[in-house]
This record gives structure tokens, sequence and C-alpha cells, in this order.
């Protein structure tokens, strides 16, 4: 079964690190990166670019609006993901909780939706 870690972190603090700091935390990544590799876990993953980057599309009365930014304005925004393949939510969590960031921000692990022919 297929899991997505989703990181939330809060942008600012990461702009506060040095660039020592910052070269650590990647190193975390790397690491995680590859030792799921390696234990046969690892589908994919990602870092998203700045909310600052961020266009949001919303469709009301069929028009579509169109917003540079973030959805809403929130202290730890989404800043990358891991999709895990587990035999369970408890691998999964066991995964997501090497993350880096889930020792300042938050991981949001979910189940991802698998189409079954009872669904379709």
């Amino acid at each position: 079964m297929q899991f997505i870690a989703l990181i939330h972190n809060d942008e600012a603090s990461w702009q506060e690190l040095s660039d020592d700091e910052r070269s650590e935390v990647y190193a975390g990544y790397t690491t995680l990166s590859k030792e799921a590799s390696e234990a046969g876990v690892m589908v994919d993953g990602s870092e998203l670019a700045p909310v600052s980057a961020a266009t949001t599309v919303r469709v009301r009365d069929a028009q579509t609006l169109v917003t540079d930014g973030p959805y809403a304005e929130i202290k730890e925004a989404l800043g990358g993901y891991f999709i895990f393949e587990c035999p369970s939510i408890d691998d999964a969590v066991d995964w997501a909780a090497r993350i880096p960031a889930a020792a300042q921000g938050a991981i949001e692990v979910r189940p991802v939706h698998v189409e079954t022919e009872e669904s379709a």
C-alpha cells in the first residue's frame, strides 16, 4: 500500500537557517531517501518551491479564478512530500518520523487512494 507523507514546515524558520544548517538538513533528507530506497519503500519524493511561487485556482459559477500565491495565509506550508510503499500505516509513520522536518514542523501521512473494481 502506498502512503504519502506531506511535509508541512515554517518557511520563515527555514530562511533563518545558515547555509551550513541548511546543508545539514539536506544531508538528512539525502540519508533518508537513500535508506528508504535501499529498504524498497521509496516510491517518490520531492521538495516544492516556496509558497510565494504558488498559483491557486478556483472554479466558481463556471468561472476560473486564478490567484498568485498560496491558498491561505498559514504558518506551516506544504514544502514537499515522500511516497512510501509500506505494508501498514504504522510502517509509513515510522518512515515519516525520520523526515527531518518532523523535528520542527508536521508530517501528514495518508494512504494513497487506489482505484479498485468495486469503486470504479
